[in-house]
């Protein structure tokens, strides 16, 4: 398997880095102080190749912190960050199925 890194990658538009925390699993993103948001209006958003390849290669390195860092597409709105496509407005939202409770 290729590492992301090896990979071409393009950008067509603003993109972030985007992972998972590995404490809960929670949808995070990295910030442009090289560290990671809950919130999606914090994330460091770049629209090269070479600066998402940059923040990919942080992303990596921080595999205590994060899981599965990849670059996702973002909608620029004003000042506000959207999430560009389905999959990251349903990662941004959280689960879209009621969660067992169990007592």
């Amino acid at each position: 398997m290729t590492s992301p890194l090896q990979q071409k990658i393009r950008i067509t538009g603003p993109s972030v880095v985007t992972a998972n925390r590995t404490g809960d699993g929670s949808v995070i993103y990295r910030t442009a102080a090289k560290g990671w948001s809950n919130s999606l209006a914090d994330a460091a958003v770049v629209s090269t190749s070479d600066d998402a390849r940059a923040l990919l290669a942080e992303a990596i390195a921080d595999d205590i912190g994060a899981v599965g860092a990849y670059i996702a597409p973002v909608t620029l709105i004003g000042s506000e960050i959207e999430p560009g496509n389905l999959r990251e407005k349903i990662r941004a939202k959280g689960v879209t199925i009621p969660l067992l409770v169990s007592a």
